[in-house]
């Protein structure tokens, strides 16, 4: 089983031709109301692939909340450990140009409100489960507390570093696997990245700090794989995007639910690619993660 540390938010998202610069107007093209969040992506994710995942999060007493549990119910994830907050629910603004492209505003809300207490609340989901995932929408010291309670349980823990943020050696030293993508390797590292040798450059400086393994996403261009002693590449699948929100969350939840499966890193970073080009295939957060019906039929 898998637990989930994270974020649930209301995506409000409207379409726009180009996103605007600094002091410019443009107009949006519709308003769609998509249950969204980092943490909540990634559980549905690992529900849509027919994963068994808990979540442990907050939302507030108000439609949205009620809405976002609902969805994940819908997909079969325990939401017992999804607390209610005085706080409203989190809500993201988000902007996809005709690229597909987004410009995403988050604000955390009842996400912020999540505690240490809430973490040690949910101790006994914890040590039943193989798997804690945790990304960085939520306190940065109830991230950590949560990757330290479960290394405490001896679980593996995977850390999406996202909103990128730098990271204390305290954190890196309970996660055993880190998922940044470039720009988040970037800021983590302090690497300029403009060629492949800045990216394993930056990879093995993660390496360094301490991090075991390391996944970093590319977009199409797929992944790079990194541990202490040796590096891989894994391709990208080709598609037209529609929409690239939520690409990094199916990636992150399908690596998690085939390593929950028992298969090689390898074999899960190639699931995780097939997955997240699909979901790029599709409009919105969590509307647009696909199903392991449709990854297994469309890669067939």
């Amino acid at each position: 089983m898998i637990v989930v540390v994270g974020s649930l938010n209301m995506d409000l998202v409207t379409q726009v031709k180009k996103t605007p610069k600094v002091g410019e107007t443009t107009l949006g093209n519709g308003l769609d109301k998509i249950p969204g969040g980092k943490g909540a992506n990634q559980a549905a994710a690992m529900g849509k692939l027919n994963g068994k995942v808990a979540m442990i999060g907050r939302v507030g007493e108000d439609e949205f909340g009620k809405i976002l549990k609902d969805t994940l119910n819908k997909d079969d994830i325990n939401t017992e450990y999804i607390m209610i907050s005085k706080s409203p629910t989190g809500v993201a603004m988000i902007m996809v140009n005709e690229d597909g492209d987004n410009s995403i505003v988050v604000i955390p809300g009842a996400n912020f409100d999540l505690s240490k207490k809430d973490i040690d609340e949910a101790k006994a989901l914890i040590k039943t489960a193989n798997i804690l995932v945790a990304q960085l929408e939520t306190p940065l010291e109830v991230v950590e507390y949560a990757l330290k309670k479960a290394k405490k349980f001896e679980k593996y823990t995977i850390l999406n570093p996202a909103p990128a943020q730098k990271l204390s050696k305290e954190i890196i030293e309970y996660v055993d696997l880190l998922t940044p993508n470039e720009s988040e390797l970037e800021l983590l590292s302090g690497v300029e990245i403009k060629s492949e040798e800045d990216l394993l450059r930056a990879g093995k400086v993660m390496i360094q700090q301490g991090v075991k393994e390391l996944v970093v996403t590319l977009g199409d261009k797929g992944a790079l794989y990194m541990n202490e002693k040796d590096h891989k590449y894994f391709k990208g699948y080709k598609v037209k995007a529609v929409d690239t929100t939520a690409a990094g969350d199916s990636v992150n939840g399908a690596l998690a639910v085939a390593l929950d499966e028992g298969r090689t890193i390898d074999e899960a970073i190639i699931f995780a690619m097939k997955v997240g080009a699909l979901t790029v295939m599709e409009k919105g957060a969590q509307s647009s993660l696909p199903t392991l019906e449709k990854v297994e039929k469309y890669f067939k």
